[in-house]
């Protein structure tokens, strides 16, 4: 329960600052919205800004280096910490499904069932936002498209982490990918249900 409350503070002290200046430019959006004869609804306002948190959140829990308090070097330092600090080298995964092998040892071997079901579905689950509000809030909803920014995030993430000597693993990008493959679903899942409540986050033709 204090890592969930540890994430979850980590997500709001970006995610709502990278809101508060999204909003700020709600009057350059509108012009251009209006130049083009089109009105954002305010539930489609609503979205963005959850789009938004959602965004800057990710990042806040994936790109917060564990040492913030120390020095972190990243790539060019690596060779001076392995003979240094070899406890703070990068923990490099790039074979795929590596991770998942060593999330069944956790839970069955060292029994660290919590801790892994947290990493495994949250991996999942905080991607989730990411495919499930751009098939909701812009026209032309597709899956590869959803499933796309997701990878592309997810892997742009990755890369980063490197640099701030955090852990690596190709197994990441695949759950995220899944993530946002699964906000998608939950879009078409929504969309068959509540077809006009999907339309209403649409951008709508002034008149």
């Amino acid at each position: 329960m204090v890592l969930l409350k540890y994430y979850v503070f980590r997500m709001f002290v970006i995610g709502i600052p990278a809101v508060i200046v999204f909003l700020c430019f709600k009057p350059y959006r509108d012009r251009a919205l209006k130049a083009m004869k089109l009105k954002s609804p305010a539930r489609r306002e609503v979205g963005l800004v959850l789009f938004v948190f959602s965004i800057f959140a990710v990042l806040a829990l994936t790109l917060w280096p564990d040492y913030f308090w120390q020095d972190s070097p990243g790539v060019w330092g690596h060779l001076i910490i392995l003979i240094d600090r070899p406890s703070l080298t990068t923990n490099l995964s790039l074979m795929p499904f590596a991770v998942f092998k060593t999330y069944l040892e956790d839970i069955f071997k060292k029994g660290y069932v919590f801790i892994t079901l947290v990493n495994f579905f949250g991996n999942l689950a905080v991607f989730m936002p990411i495919g499930f509000f751009p098939a909701l809030l812009f026209r032309g909803a597709k899956l590869w498209r959803s499933a796309l920014i997701g990878f592309g995030m997810s892997a742009f993430i990755e890369v980063s982490q490197y640099f701030i000597m955090r852990n690596v693993a190709t197994d990441d990008i695949i759950l995220n990918t899944i993530g946002a493959i699964l906000g998608y679903l939950v879009y078409l899942l929504i969309k068959k249900l509540c077809p006009r409540f999907t339309e209403s986050f649409l951008c709508k033709a002034e008149g």
